[in-house]
């Protein structure tokens, strides 16, 4: 809805669904995100696609990736081995595992044979990408290129386990290796008292928090020869997503004619439930985390044992590094999360350890703990906080948290409105954002993400808190709303056809002239661009335009492909009513990140170079790219929030509109998730009727109590329960988005449809276009590195 309009409601009262449906109806058939359920709410064969373990506690690799030195029976340790014998290392034997997912946890070895007299130490180094699969581990940090080996003292038989501080968030490739020479004293870690802060120092007010340090030379370590081991099985305890002991009870599902689009769904939905960890196991930037603990841990060393949330369980920005709440990441982690595991309590928890560092000045911290003790803040990124309160109640209907926030939220959010100056424009005075440069000035992306929360904030106030107060302000409000409408026009590039990035030197005109991905995205999904159809679809195809081989490109970030501004262009497409540039950028860019040379085929990465190669280029080393990020799980919420349709339009669902798009790429799909008032599903196919017809048939239930819209060749007002439509398409190969035109559409029943019509065998799915690799520009490569923690 554009703001001015919305502004326009407020003063003659609810639209149609509101005023037929209160906003208190009793919840019927649902399901609580406190206590999540323990089987799959929509079981069926679309199960196969789901990556989480049906056995968390006990995880075998799946192969043997590479073996050197004197190894005898690798394959005993592998999950379909059924034998009796042992895979033997001598010193400078090395076995490299693969498992069959990303996967993260305590790795456990259960030693069949070892000397009890003496301590043998079992060097161990992770990987999530089989590049950096060797002798060390890829990396955590960028303060050297890769972490130091994990040395495991075994002594004797029997089980031996990583202790919990050192459990690896994310790794397919497991090396062990005995090493040729002993380890030096300092290469072994250990906790030890000697390395505790003083008394005094502010440990996130959590007394019982960890601190590491390696050995000095006169630490108490057991002297030691190297021993022939041997090892009878090995697998790893994972402790990712605690929440559920069924971690494939999934809320939600997705399954279409394309295989490819339904890895991609349940790859990110994996993703997010390794980004989802348990508090205590946080922060993997030592050298960050020293600033609060005042830990002694060596340059290149890691643990996850820094607490950074009270709570249960917490959503974070990566399963390996960070392991901290990053509200930017949560943008696009919660709804997903929402649609596919319903985690909720994970969300509410990463908003309370950033709302509880809030600054006097109504800021909000640029990420929860470690971060929010020295003033760090983004612009952009406090405005995803308040854009993850939006969320979290829109899917939870968690009222009374939101009353108990409210205070800080309304601070906060007036503390960005005032940014908003005479120009329209928001004034940017932090440069943190995604790590892309030029965040900086009169900000494109900034200020579409503003107009976006103001409309959100607008709704949270008058629909759901009921606050007279903020609803005395709507007037000012309105004004800032209609000023960065108008304001937003400053930054058009006619030429270009697209919006620059800021006022000045990267805007039109400017000596770095910048049209951004990010910017440009945010400005078709805010709704600040308004009715202008034809700007929107400009936009729209001039960001396709630019896609390469392997996806979108960042272009306000040279050389970056980033499925963190790609998951916003996804919606961004949708918001211009282009569906079917979002399936076809999805399969282009979250399948090459499935399928492409040094991914896990598992998980969704990060960021990637633009010709391909793995490397992240806000990081000078390859090996600390976090190959589980949230923030590139745009799909999973999109293919269910926008190609099938179902938007929540008040808490829970009561009411909702229901739009879906089968676009020219798919035969069929369906979908749907849960939330505590019931299921939402959609089921959309190709069909011909006896006289070679062809239709499209959707078929929809919702939950009791519930009412809403479903705009389908028309708009149609529907209560909860079960409903079927069918559009009759003629007699061509249907599909894209401009079937509606004209399309004749009727609600009918099952029996009609089973009685009537058949399966559209006849339909065939449309060649992708070929597109050129994308060429990287070495200098701005190396002039790009980013300092980080």
């Amino acid at each position: 809805m554009y703001l001015s309009d919305y502004f326009d409601y407020l003063l003659v009262g609810y639209n149609f669904l509101s005023r037929q449906i209160p906003l208190n109806v009793p919840l019927r058939a649902g399901i609580s995100h406190i206590t999540l359920p323990r089987h799959a709410v929509f079981p069926g064969p679309w199960d196969e696609y789901i990556k989480a373990p049906p056995n968390r506690s006990y995880i075998r690799p799946e192969r043997i990736w590479h073996i050197e030195g004197p190894v005898t029976h690798p394959e005993a340790v592998l999950d379909w081995q059924e034998t009796t014998t042992s895979v033997t290392l001598d010193p400078g034997g090395l076995v490299i595992l693969e498992f069959a997912e990303n996967i993260a946890g305590r790795a456990c070895f259960d030693i069949s044979s070892a000397d009890k007299n003496s301590t043998t130490y079992l060097a161990l180094a992770y990987s999530e990408s089989p590049r950096f699969a060797g002798r060390l581990p890829d990396a955590t940090t960028d303060r050297q290129e890769r972490d130091l080996p994990l040395y495991l003292p075994i002594e004797g038989t029997g089980t031996t386990c990583v202790r919990p501080e050192f459990v690896r968030g994310a790794f397919k490739y497991l090396s062990i290796y005995l090493p040729e020479h002993s380890p030096k004293p300092e290469d072994i870690w250990s906790e030890d008292e000697s390395s505790l802060p003083p008394e005094d120092t502010d440990l996130h007010s959590n007394p019982d928090q960890k601190h590491l340090s390696s050995h000095d030379e006169t630490s108490h370590h057991r002297h030691h020869r190297e021993r022939r081991i041997s090892i009878s099985s090995l697998y790893v305890n994972c402790t990712a997503f605690p929440s559920n002991p069924n971690p494939r009870a999934y809320t939600g599902y997705f399954s279409s004619s394309s295989k490819l689009l339904n890895r991609i769904w349940y790859s990110g939905a994996y993703t997010l439930q390794l980004t989802t960890i348990d508090p205590a196991e946080g922060s993997a930037l030592i050298d960050y985390n020293r600033a609060v603990d005042d830990n002694h841990s060596p340059q290149g060393s890691w643990y996850s044992n820094f607490t950074i949330a009270n709570g249960t369980a917490i959503t974070t920005d990566g399963a390996k590094r960070d392991r901290m709440a990053y509200p930017g990441d949560m943008a696009i982690a919660v709804p997903g999360i929402a649609v596919s595991t319903y985690d909720m309590v994970a969300v509410r928890t990463a908003l309370d350890s950033v709302f509880i560092r809030q600054y006097a000045s109504g800021a909000l911290p640029y990420a929860g703990p470690p971060m929010g003790y020295h003033g760090e803040f983004s612009d952009t990124y406090h405005m995803h906080s308040l854009l993850g309160v939006w969320n979290y109640v829109l899917f939870t209907d968690d009222v009374p948290w939101l009353q108990s926030h409210w205070g800080a939220y309304l601070r906060a959010f007036e503390y960005s409105l005032a940014k908003v100056d005479r120009t329209g424009l928001f004034h940017v005075t932090s440069n943190n954002d995604w790590l892309r440069p030029g965040m900086t000035g009169h900000n494109l992306e900034a200020t579409s993400l503003m107009y976006y929360v103001l409309q959100l904030t607008v709704r949270l106030a008058d629909e759901i808190v009921k606050d007279p107060y903020a609803r005395d302000q709507f007037g000012r409000w309105n004004g800032v709303g209609r000023r960065m409408e108008r304001g937003i026009e400053l930054l058009w590039c006619e030429e270009s056809g697209m919006y620059g990035d800021n006022v000045g030197r990267r805007g039109c005109g400017g000596r770095e002239e910048c049209t951004p991905q990010d910017g440009n995205s945010w400005a078709l999904f805010s709704g600040i661009i308004g009715r202008n159809r034809t700007r929107r679809h400009e936009v729209s195809e001039n960001l396709r335009k630019r896609w390469t081989r392997y996806g979108a490109p960042a272009t306000e970030f040279p050389n970056v492909i980033s499925p963190f501004a790609s998951s916003f262009e996804l919606l961004a497409h949708c918001a211009a009513g282009n569906h079917d540039a979002a399936v076809e950028l999805t399969e282009l860019m979250w399948g090459y990140m499935l399928d492409g040379e040094g991914f896990t085929n598992s998980t969704c990465v990060e960021g990637y170079r633009i010709d391909g190669d793995i490397q992240y280029p806000a990081y000078w080393s390859s090996a600390r790219n976090s190959h589980a990020h949230g923030w590139s799980t745009g799909p999973t919420m999109v293919l269910l929030t926008e190609i099938l349709g179902i938007h929540l339009q008040t808490p829970l669902g009561r009411t909702f509109s229901i739009e879906p798009h089968l676009t020219k790429w798919l035969k069929n799909a369906r979908g749907g998730f849960a939330t505590g008032l019931g299921r939402f599903e959609v089921v959309l196919r190709r069909m011909k009727g006896k006289d070679a017809g062809r239709v499209e048939v959707l078929d929809l239930e919702t939950p009791a109590g519930s009412r809403g819209t479903v705009v389908f060749g028309g708009t149609w007002h529907v209560d909860g329960g079960k409903s079927h439509f069918v559009k009759f398409l003629g007699k061509g190969n249907g599909g894209g988005d401009d079937d509606d035109d004209g399309a004749r559409v009727e609600k009918v029943s099952m029996e009609w449809v089973e009685e009537t019509l058949v399966e559209d065998n006849d339909w065939q799915k449309p060649e992708m276009e070929e597109r050129p690799v994308g060429v990287v520009d070495w200098e701005a490569l190396e002039a790009n590195y980013v300092p980080s923690y």
